[in-house]
């Protein structure tokens, strides 16, 4: 319970998935939390547990810089500012190469990539300003596996970790560590919805993992978790795959 006891912690994509795991566990390790998506987090909120005075929510478009800030002003003023920051908004629309748009792959920039640049842009002063902090984004396996037709997402999953271990150099001094947890295809409600017309797919990724299921979002949250605490002061500029052991770094 006392892991991340009275720690405020932003996370993003908050509504559903792996968003509202994360949520849950850090509630469970005594954090308070800000949620931020652009769907309604009431139903993460009930499954947290945390009463109104631990917990908020705000509507948040992550691509919009506007919406950042006015997030950003509203954890100032309940919580006193951000010390974790978790990033786990993202979207995966498959398409070959030869098919994607410039629109689609702007899209997907957009909101995987660009988003971490404005909730840095963000939240990091504040963080310096403490002398203490954690970035913590999802990234993705599929920057080391490379499957096909994800071209557009595998480019902006690799820049966050691009973006991410500059970071890390740029604000260690300032008792901040940024890093990025790279999972495998993780049974998520948006991936069930995304794979609705090939759940052939969660057992197919299983031929490239030593550990012979599928991922669930409890499998993942540890990792964030770990990465949040005073445990990984130490470890900054990582990326850690938590992805059954399909990726040996």
């Amino acid at each position: 319970m006392s892991k991340h006891k009275d720690k405020v912690v932003v996370i993003t994509g908050g509504a559903r998935g792996l968003g509202r795991a994360i949520c849950k566990r850090l509630a469970e390790d005594g954090a308070k939390i800000a949620l931020a998506d652009i769907l309604d987090c009431s139903e993460t909120i009930e499954q947290s547990g945390l009463d109104s005075d631990r917990i908020l929510q705000q509507k948040c478009d992550v691509t919009s810089a506007e919406d950042i800030e006015s997030l950003k002003n509203e954890v100032n003023s309940k919580f006193g500012g951000c010390d974790i920051l978790v990033h786990s908004a993202g979207i995966f629309p498959a398409c070959p190469f030869e098919n994607l748009s410039f629109e689609l792959w702007k899209k997907v920039q957009s909101v995987n990539l660009d988003s971490a640049f404005h909730l840095c842009k963000a939240f990091l002063p504040g963080m310096k300003e403490k002398k203490w902090g954690r970035v913590i984004s999802i990234s993705s396996n599929t920057f080391y596996v490379a499957p096909p037709a994800l071209s557009h997402y595998v480019a902006s999953k690799g820049g966050l970790i691009g973006l991410h271990r500059v970071l890390s150099a740029e604000y260690a001094d300032f008792g901040i560590t940024v890093n990025t947890v790279a999972p495998m295809l993780t049974r998520t409600e948006g991936a069930e919805e995304f794979f609705a017309e090939n759940k052939g797919m969660f057992d197919a990724v299983l031929e490239w993992q030593d550990i012979k299921r599928p991922a669930e979002a409890a499998d993942i949250v540890g990792a964030v978790s770990f990465l949040a605490s005073d445990d990984a002061s130490f470890v900054t500029g990582q990326t850690l795959p938590v992805d059954g052991g399909t990726v040996k770094l």
